[in-house]
């Protein structure tokens, strides 16, 4: 934890504060994250002992559909009340929720338990970035919003195995259970900690477009898991279901043309790149969250592996994510295109799906997980990328509306695509139970399969693989409707914003920001990396100043300081030992940059005010030349974005390489 910055604090112990809440929200991320996949490998476990195979894989799709709906109303809602208010009632909902689904007694509760845990669980992870930007100075704010997407990726890798690991070794019930004196120690630091006070801002909240927008997907959701059965025993609560669904949804679109602020700018549709790139970020959530819901499953009841070992093979796919987003990323910011990595991404996720919707009882279970890292590598050429796309395409007043809508659009693909492959598999498995095992019925647990006699065990893997063959045709299919989406992509030239640093999320978090707070995350990514020797010594040549890059970064941090302060006051606002930064300010003084009271006290010279004043024009300048294609001309807050982060400077001195 060194690297916590330090500009935004005076003093060692308000220093360990800001470590302690940096803390508190990486652990609120990592519980809230987590919570996406933790329970894949625990399904056959859980369905086997309170029962519901139908209901399956709504145990996931609860928690995302929840999640999913209210990601878009936390920001302002932390605008409004504070944050430290708003992710306190976050905590709060996540952790009732957690109990409540540890002590569920039958899969209704279950499921219910797990949506209010998502209502929590949604607020966790966007009011946690949100509290980096109050907390941390501007300088610093993308390298750690980069490492919370290291640990939302991460955890989205680990999920599966942490699942496994609990429901091997104590309850599936263990799996929530854990949750809640962490979330409690996060909460305790939190309160202590953080001073988010409300801002004083007119925001209107879209009530009515959230709700609307829930109860569509609710029952898209219903209509994709349960449709096959509701359609032999109850047409008629499926014709209901259905038609709320189009006259919620209806309502949504009527809705956000009125609202003053709101959920998802129909407009926005209207631009071709957001357009393509909602729809294919909707089919790659549909099969990353279906394939995590039920790969695990064949796991455990046709491979027989424990649980921890069923996590360990649905990691491949997760590597293979990451390796593929990272790798991508860089490959663009060297050849400045695109296109090309979603055509290719989505080709190979159609053949993976292809080759997964082959596997049997007699697969190796090394050669399904290959199909499941060849499966990772083609997501990963896609997620990342089509934000980057949009991000490409949307002006500047769009940027936050239409980065939030892309990876909800995402999320909305994993919670219908976990439904929709569950509600198939359910279907022909209860089918084909039926006619070819007489006498057993729905999904066992790997215990009870264990259990069956011969042949009639082997009769009931057979047709469990069978079951899950036209869920993976059906994805393949979605799949390539994606390819040829891709092929659709108009490419444009890269601005000069889209920088590697903003295309190394392997797993896009959700987000929802002001087109303003985009913008800087996005520059603050990209100079995350400027506290470099040859940085500041092109800086000093270009203003005329004939400094080190040390001294110079001593100069800025000095002109920080109101252009005097004590060597004490240096130091804590520094990352830098005593005996560097007395060195750094005597050279600073031989220049005649700086002078030094016999009191103690260093102050600019006339001439070093001069050059401080120089250097953050310049830095203004290139900020404003990175920033060209914004139109920032026109936009007053971007020009005062722009003076914020030319005074911010980071916390260490350049070392030289």
């Amino acid at each position: 934890m060194q690297d916590i910055p330090s500009d935004s604090v005076g003093t060692a112990a308000q220093r360990r504060e800001i470590i302690a809440t940096f803390s508190a929200l990486v652990l609120v991320l990592l519980l809230a994250s987590l919570d996406q996949t933790i329970v894949a490998t625990a399904l056959p476990i859980i369905v086997g002992e309170i029962g519901g195979l139908s209901h399956l894989s709504w145990i996931v799709t609860a928690y995302l559909l929840s999640s999913t709906v209210v990601v878009p109303l936390y920001g302002k809602l932390g605008d409004l009340y504070g944050r430290r208010v708003v992710l306190q009632a976050a905590i709060v909902v996540f952790l009732a929720g957690s109990l409540l689904c540890g002590l569920a007694q039958n899969l209704p509760e279950l499921i219910a338990f797990r949506f209010l845990q998502g209502l929590g669980g949604g607020g966790l992870i966007v009011t946690a970035i949100a509290v980096v930007g109050d907390i941390v100075a501007p300088r610093e704010r993308g390298r750690y919003q980069g490492f919370f997407g290291g640990v939302f990726g991460l955890s989205t890798v680990l999920g599966p195995l942490i699942g496994g690991f609990i429901v091997e070794h104590w309850s599936w019930r263990w799996i929530f259970l854990i949750n809640l004196p962490l979330g409690l120690l996060a909460l305790a630091v939190i309160n202590r900690t953080i001073r988010s006070p409300a801002r004083k801002v007119a925001a209107e909240i879209d009530y009515p477009g959230a709700a609307l927008l829930a109860l569509a997907l609710t029952s898209i959701v219903l209509v994709t898991s349960l449709g096959a059965t509701l359609i032999r025993e109850a047409p008629v609560s499926l014709f209901a279901i259905s038609l709320a669904g189009v006259l919620a949804l209806a309502g949504f679109l009527y809705v956000e043309t009125r609202a003053t602020d709101p959920l998802l700018p129909l407009s926005l549709f209207r631009i071709r790149a957001f357009t393509i790139g909602t729809s294919v970020g909707l089919i790659v959530g549909m099969a990353l969250f279906g394939s995590i819901t039920l790969l695990p499953v064949y796991f455990q009841v046709v491979k027989g592996l424990d649980p921890t070992s069923a996590g360990l093979h649905m990691t491949p796919m997760m590597l293979g994510v990451f390796v593929s987003s990272i790798t991508s990323g860089q490959i663009i910011s060297r050849i400045g295109r695109y296109k090309i990595f979603p055509v290719v991404g989505t080709a190979v996720m159609t053949g993976a799906l292809l080759l997964l919707s082959t596997i049997d009882a007699e697969t190796p279970s090394s050669r399904a997980a290959l199909y499941l890292l060849l499966l990772g590598l083609g997501l990963g050429m896609v997620m990342q990328i089509l934000v980057m796309a949009v991000q490409n395409a949307v002006p500047y007043e769009r940027l936050g509306v239409a980065t939030s809508g892309t990876t909800l659009f995402r999320s909305i693909g994993g919670s219908v695509g976990a439904a929709l492959f569950g509600g198939i598999f359910a279907y022909f498995l209860e089918g084909d139970l039926r006619v070819a095992v007489p006498g057993v019925e729905g999904l066992l647990d790997p215990a009870a399969i264990a259990a069956l006699p011969e042949p009639l065990k082997s009769r009931y893997l057979a047709e469990f693989v069978h079951a899950l063959h036209p869920v993976f045709h059906t994805a393949s299919a979605l799949a390539f409707v994606g390819f040829l989406l891709a092929l659709a992509i108009r490419e444009a030239p890269l601005r000069t914003t889209i920088q590697p640093e903003a295309l190394t999320e392997a797993f896009p978090m959700p987000r929802d920001a002001t087109s303003l707070e985009e913008l800087k995350r996005i520059v603050t990514r990209m100079t995350a990396r400027e506290n470099r020797w040859r940085v500041y010594q092109r800086a000093a040549g270009r203003i005329g100043l004939k400094l080190e890059p040390d001294e110079l970064w001593m100069l800025a941090r000095l002109g920080e300081r109101h252009s005097r302060a004590t060597q004490d006051d240096l130091e804590a606002c520094s990352r830098i030992g005593a005996s560097q930064c007395r060195g750094l300010l005597d050279r600073l003084v031989a220049t005649g940059m700086a002078s030094r009271t016999p009191a103690g006290l260093y102050e600019l010279t006339a001439e070093g005010r001069a050059g401080y004043e120089r250097l953050l024009r310049r830095r203004e300048t290139d900020l404003e030349e990175m920033l060209a294609d914004w139109d920032r001309n026109e936009h007053p807050d971007v020009r005062a974005m722009m003076k914020e982060l030319a005074k911010s400077f980071a916390s260490a001195p350049p070392a030289k390489v």
